[in-house]
């Protein structure tokens, strides 16, 4: 009888570790979804910041672009006056 008993006791030792190594399976499973969850928000959120960089980037250089035009407009008008100033005294009034 002894063989039987610890035949029945291994046979529910087996099918409780059989039950234990499922559900582990199952929590593993879940546990790589809501890893891959935080992985794909993370990219996104990284995506959008190199995004925003980027465009920050390119406002920044057209930026600079568009106050470099800025200044040389000035400096030529600033010339542009003086030159006018000048040559307005010096003409000479002819009849």
């Amino acid at each position: 009888m002894p063989s039987v008993i610890s035949s029945a006791s291994n046979l529910i030792t087996s099918v409780f570790g059989i039950f234990m190594s499922l559900f582990n399976s199952i929590l593993a499973v879940f546990q790589t979804i809501l890893a891959l969850g935080f992985d794909v928000v993370n990219s996104a959120f990284t995506i959008a910041q190199h995004l925003i960089g980027t465009v920050l980037e390119l406002f920044q250089g057209v930026l600079g672009f568009v106050a470099a035009n800025f200044v040389a407009i000035g400096v030529i008008g600033v010339g542009y006056y003086l030159y006018t100033t000048r040559q307005q005294g010096r003409r000479v009034v002819k009849k």
